[in-house]
């Protein structure tokens, strides 16, 4: 197990394979091994490198609302610690909303960026929801948000053909600490950045999953629209965790756009 001190917590990571370097950042209520089968299938081509995000799965999980600037803060940490000068950035949902964030901030470290079920706003509507599951993730645990969530990050075909993959999922929701998840939840509830990522100038992939009700493509649509030169996918028969329910097509995409 590699873990790593930066930026005021421990960060556990995972590298394998050889090549240029590219980063995986999961959703919340995941964690490194959200990435399983996409760390494989690049490892031959890339130097993989997996990381657990604050608050979730081996790292630090500290008491309190976390903001986008520490979860990037988190990133450019460990890149300097693992003395990585540039990398390719893959993030899913959580992670495509750090992916932006670390593009505009930090954006010579950045190689190419892809944005996989994600959004860069949360809409004022949508709070209700993000208090609701705050709330029980404080009142029961993350255990208490393990259905509602496996009913937007599945197609209910996926579930049942892929039960094993479904329950593998929704330990990994049962187990988030809810420190974790109600600070992160709390960087994403004020999300709100969509009239900055104009500024991107990292060549960039955004990826949407045509059945995904949380980020539905039009959110997709939103963020390739802003981002100078940005390329839009759908994957169909995908919900939320595209990268699962469809890993060979997801695989097909971020393997040719890092090559290209």
């Amino acid at each position: 197990m590699s873990m790593i001190d930066a930026n005021g917590i421990t960060i556990h990571y995972e590298i394998h394979g050889s090549g240029p370097w590219v980063t995986l950042s999961h959703s919340l209520s995941c964690n490194l091994t959200m990435w399983d089968a996409l760390a494989v299938s690049l490892a031959p081509t890339f130097t993989v490198l997996r990381y657990d995000t604050r608050g979730h799965g081996q790292s630090s999980a500290p008491e309190g609302a976390y903001r986008f600037d520490q979860l990037v803060g988190d990133v450019v940490g460990l890149l300097d610690a693992l003395n990585i000068e540039r990398t390719h950035f893959v993030g899913l949902s959580m992670g495509g909303m750090i992916g932006q964030h670390l593009a505009l901030a930090h954006p010579a470290r950045l190689d190419k960026l892809v944005i996989a079920n994600s959004t860069s706003r949360i809409p004022p509507e949508a709070a209700p929801l993000w208090e609701e599951r705050i709330a029980i993730a404080r009142r029961q645990g993350c255990a208490g948000l393990v259905e509602g969530t496996l009913g937007r990050w599945f197609t209910p075909g996926f579930r049942s053909t892929r039960p094993d993959e479904a329950a593998r999922i929704a330990t990994l929701i049962a187990d988030t600490p809810a420190a974790g998840y109600i600070g992160c939840a709390s960087a994403i509830r004020a999300l709100d950045i969509t009239e900055k990522i104009g500024a991107i100038r990292s060549p960039t992939l955004v990826i949407a999953g045509a059945d995904d009700p949380g980020t539905p493509p039009a959110m997709s649509e939103v963020i390739a629209a802003k981002i100078p030169g940005a390329r839009m996918e759908v994957l169909s028969k995908a919900s939320h965790l595209s990268c699962i329910e469809q890993p060979a097509a997801f695989l097909r995409l971020v393997e040719g756009f890092l090559r290209s």
